[in-house]
């Protein structure tokens, strides 16, 4: 069973001072991989310093989360354009919307949204969004800004079946972290059962969200998206292999995964032909 961790924050001070013993209990629990996101300029940086330290192990999101928009200053998005052409950087963002804790002034979160959404447009890397009870303001930035059709995921998607089919419309898709596991989550382990089995992904979002059986426990980690898989495995009536191989092969895709090898006489990531 090889698993794949498409949303974690390895940089986060909960994980950050235990990066090498978190790998290996991933590793341990059949998690081969982890993308890690990072959330500002600094986080950024520090998860690109990942992606060298662990080739090949752990690859990079880099943007600017809606809670920080009022801390963006024009020399942070210059540097976070020049981090999302680094070879380790295999998505951009998160980035989004986030009106029910609204940390930042929603109009600064659309304004710093819509920059990185510029940004973004004409690179060919998937966009991650964080959106919270902001859907229709979510969608509409990105369909104006050219984004219909394009590789976007809903990381962490906690809606309705009518957000989640209106986000399908569009040709993006969501992915589930453990809140799926929790027993009061009904509408969306209906919608986790019958999601299209070509897009399924799965998360942590660690230190966040521990699923069952180990809720409570903190922090998250990415050792712990093994419980997701085998709850969905279960939903959906398939084998646990199955579930893993299909949910990794799902998430290579999407983020290119399979376009990075590692430059083993260098030490780096080098880009090939690939999606």
């Amino acid at each position: 069973m090889r698993l794949i961790d498409s949303h974690a924050h390895l940089t986060y001070p909960e994980l950050s001072g235990q990066v090498e013993q978190v790998l290996h209990r991933a590793e341990q629990a059949g998690v081969e991989t982890v993308i890690t996101i990072g959330t500002d300029v600094l986080d950024a940086r520090q998860a690109v310093a990942l992606t060298t330290q662990y080739p090949g192990r752990v690859f990079a999101g880099a943007g600017f989360h809606p809670h920080h928009a009022e801390r963006v200053a024009a020399d942070d998005l210059r540097e976070m354009a020049q981090l999302w052409q680094n070879a380790g950087v295999v998505a951009l963002g998160e980035m989004g919307l986030d009106y029910h804790y609204d940390f930042a002034e929603r109009s600064v979160q659309r304004k710093v949204f819509v920059q990185q959404l510029e940004a973004a447009r004409p690179i060919d890397k998937p966009v991650v969004i964080h959106c919270r009870e902001a859907l229709d303001d979510c969608a509409a930035m990105l369909v104006d800004r050219g984004f219909e059709r394009r590789r976007v995921v809903f990381h962490c998607f906690t809606g309705t079946e009518a957000e989640a089919a209106r986000i399908a419309e569009h040709g993006w898709r969501i992915s589930f972290t453990g809140i799926v596991t929790f027993p009061k989550s009904q509408e969306l382990q209906a919608i986790a059962r019958e999601y299209p089995a070509d897009k399924l992904m799965i998360e942590t979002d660690s230190p966040y969200l521990s699923p069952v059986p180990v809720r409570g426990t903190k922090p998250n980690e990415p050792a712990f998206v093994a419980h997701t898989a085998q709850f969905l495995a279960r939903l959906r009536g398939v084998s646990l292999d199955d579930l893993a191989e299909r949910t990794s092969r799902n998430t290579r895709e999407f983020f290119g995964l399979t376009a990075r090898v590692m430059d083993t006489g260098r030490g780096r990531q080098t880009d090939t032909a690939g999606p």
